[in-house]
């Protein structure tokens, strides 16, 4: 009773036609695809292989040197917070 069948989601999708329309479904379903495009192109920007040069490697190992110093200050004045009280 939890699940419908395929006959409930069809009638459900045929409301939905006719509320929206097909023009505004069709609308929909274009602009969620470039937007899924674009959050892939993105990831891969941002990995630094989107551009096909280099093969990626060392990056993440200069990410973690540009980051281990602030998360090593954060966690001495997180201690000296703790310390303090």
């Amino acid at each position: 009773m939890g699940s419908f069948s395929i006959g409930h989601w069809l009638i459900v999708l045929l409301i939905v036609a006719l509320v929206f329309g097909t023009r505004k479904l069709r609308d929909l379903g274009s602009d969620l695809g470039s937007a899924i495009k674009g959050f892939k192109e993105g990831l891969r920007d941002g990995d630094g292989r989107g551009d096909g040069k280099g093969d990626g490697k060392g990056d993440g190992k200069q990410a973690v040197r540009k980051v281990l110093p602030r998360i090593e200050a954060d966690i001495q004045n997180a201690a000296q917070t703790r310390d303090a009280q």
